[in-house]
């Protein structure tokens, strides 16, 4: 087990002192080692402590990838500092809401996100805004520069000592399905989610890890804690780009990729090419991957894809498939958790029912303390000994739980429920669709049609026919989506999840399956 006998700060400090040559990062062909992480990190947190930042302050970073947001990280961590990381895409109203709920107590943010920033600053209690690059005037607040407020730290150990159980993090859920909601993430936590990946990724010493993820996303900070924890090196990009994932992967000599939601169909809908599979890379590991997909990446790529369950809430991984099995689903529980497939009224149901996935902790520190100031979401979470995830799934024979799909995102169809989830899956594995994305279209008798909207993959035919005839052919009947509706892009959030509520519940002019005369086989 776990345990928490340590912290992020002491064994960053530990760690740095026994192997300070160690090359944590390398970022625009630059190495940055260990010993210098820790002294560029006790400096900016001195900086930050000079300012009037002490253990339990609220920080937001509005940062993006890039080796001064792990040092703000990090800062923030050795003082007790709560950061509030706020998702660079957000503007206007989501940003408003996101300011004046944390109400931090200062910001540091890359100066290009000054526009939307500083309107969304007015009325609260912030002190101190924190600019990388050039320093914006926020009326009623002082403003620094990053690099000045480094400077005018001392690289001596900064004052704070926060412990494993102490809330590091409000990481704000995307707010896909409703209001955003801060989760209080602990050091324990953070910690926890290093080492499911770890596990996951089948990490070993001297591994080397491409992060494209955005760091903002638990799933971004849990590899700046990996990289302070286990002897690997971070290869550090600015964003996922599919056209120059596999170059900069190449050039790093990475070992490890990360997926997540649509990320390995996007590359698989690349144009392939002889020098595919010419890759140092071990393993590709992450979540939310159909199983034909993986294993389509896998042969490809030759490249071990492995896939887990989770959430920010439960430190970020729940269960692990670590050895890549397409038929063992999301895999088994992380040491530290039990897991349970339960009905509506919290009872534990059998073997390939499906119901709500439930995760408890075997010791304590390893799920959320709470949403931060939401009481109401915090008691519907948290009940009776269980976090209630508001997903469902299922275990199979061998103890293996199977994800399917958000409970929210079910449908109810011809007295069925049906997983918008699994006709997804269905969906992306036809070779002419890059994207899909299942939503209800709502129904006289108070049910639901089912509609599909396709981005294709480009210069393919778009046939709504043939791609019902595929569903058809691997769905039961009352799975298959009766309206098709093309698209040439989703809004994503910036994990690369489809945002569904931009998305109209209307049939709108779609393809019409009724309409089209053809008649699918029972």
């Amino acid at each position: 087990m776990l345990g928490n006998a340590t912290t992020i700060r002491r064994t960053l400090e530990e760690k740095a002192r026994s192997h300070p040559n160690r090359v944590y990062m390398i970022h625009e062909g630059a190495a940055l080692t260990l010993g210098e992480l820790d002294r560029r990190v006790n400096r900016f947190a001195n900086g930050l402590a000079k300012l009037g930042f002490k253990m339990g302050d609220r920080v937001a970073l509005m940062l993006s990838n890039h080796p001064d947001h792990f040092y703000a990280f990090l800062a923030c961590a050795k003082l007790g500092v709560v950061q509030v990381p706020a998702n660079t895409n957000l503007r206007a109203t989501s940003l408003d809401f996101l300011f004046k709920h944390a109400d931090p107590h200062g910001v540091i943010a890359d100066a290009h996100f000054a526009e939307d920033l500083v309107p969304a600053l007015a009325g609260t209690k912030c002190k101190h805004v924190i600019w990388r690059g050039a320093v914006a005037d926020v009326p009623g607040k002082r403003t620094h520069a990053f690099g000045a407020v480094m400077e005018g730290g001392a690289e001596t150990p900064p004052p704070g000592n926060p412990q494993a159980e102490d809330v590091l993090s409000l990481s704000y859920t995307s707010g896909t399905t409703g209001q955003p909601k801060g989760v209080m993430v602990t050091d324990a936590m953070f910690r926890a989610s290093a080492y499911g990946a770890m596990r996951l990724g089948d990490i070993q010493v001297g591994d080397v890890l491409y992060l494209w993820e955005p760091l903002f996303h638990i799933g971004g900070s849990e590899v700046i804690v990996l990289g302070v924890f286990f002897d690997i090196t971070i290869a550090l990009t600015e964003r996922f780009s599919a056209s120059r994932f596999w170059p900069e992967v190449r050039a790093a000599k990475a070992t490890h990729i990360h997926h997540l939601g649509g990320i390995l169909s996007i590359l698989m809908k690349q144009p392939p090419a002889p020098g595919d599979a010419d890759n140092t890379v071990r393993v590709a590991w992450g979540a939310g991957a159909p199983a034909r997909i993986r294993q389509q990446f896998a042969e490809r790529f030759k490249v071990k894809v492995t896939e887990s369950y989770g959430m920010t809430e439960c430190s970020s991984i729940t269960t692990a498939n670590s050895e890549g099995d397409p038929e063992a689903g999301v895999g088994t529980p992380m040491p530290y958790f039990e897991v349970r497939i339960a009905n509506d009224e919290g009872k534990p149901l059998g073997q390939d029912q499906m119901g709500e996935i439930l995760v408890r902790e075997k010791e304590p520190g390893f799920i959320m303390k709470g949403y931060f100031r939401n009481k109401e979401a915090t008691a519907a979470a948290l009940k009776g000994g269980w976090m209630h995830t508001g997903d469902l799934g299922s275990f199979d024979e061998k103890g293996n739980y199977h994800y399917l799909g958000r409970k929210k995102d079910s449908l109810r169809r011809r007295g069925e429920n049906v997983s918008a989830w699994e006709v997804e899956r269905v969906l992306l594995t036809h070779p002419a669709v890059e994207e899909c994305a299942v939503v209800g279209v709502d129904t006289d008798v108070g049910e639901q049609d089912i509609k599909a909207y396709i981005k294709p993959v480009a210069g393919s035919a778009s046939d709504p026919l043939d791609i019902i005839k595929w569903c058809e052919a691997r769905l039961a009947y009352f799975q298959v989506p009766r309206y098709v509706a093309f698209v040439e892009a989703f809004a994503k959030t910036p994990t690369e999840r489809v945002r569904k509520e931009t998305l109209s519940k209307q049939a709108d002019g779609a393809w019409d399956l009724e309409a089209s005369g053809y008649k699918l086989k029972r």
